[in-house]
C-alpha cells in the first residue's frame, strides 16, 4: 500500500508458483465486478498477468472521494 497527497494505491501480487488446480466454478463476477466496485469509488483497477509468471492487481483511490 501507498499514500499520495490525493490518492492510495494498493498492490497485490502472486507469483505463480502456488499449486495449478482448477477451482470449482463459483458465482461471482471476477474482475468486472472488481473494475466496477473500484470505479463507483472513483478509482482505477488495473489486472494483468506479470512478466515471468504470476499475476498482478493494482488499485488507485483517490482521497476524499464523495460517496
Amino acid at each position: 500500500m501507498r499514500y499520495w497527497p490525493k490518492e492510495v494505491e494498493v498492490e497485490i501480487v502472486d507469483d505463480g508458483t502456488g499449486k495449478a488446480e482448477v477451482p470449482a466454478k463459483r458465482a461471482g463476477h471476477g474482475l468486472i465486478g472488481m473494475r466496477e466496485r473500484v470505479a463507483l469509488h472513483g478509482g482505477r483497477l488495473v489486472a494483468a498477468p506479470r512478466p515471468g509468471g504470476g499475476f498482478g492487481v493494482q488499485t488507485t483511490f483517490p482521497l476524499g472521494h464523495p460517496r
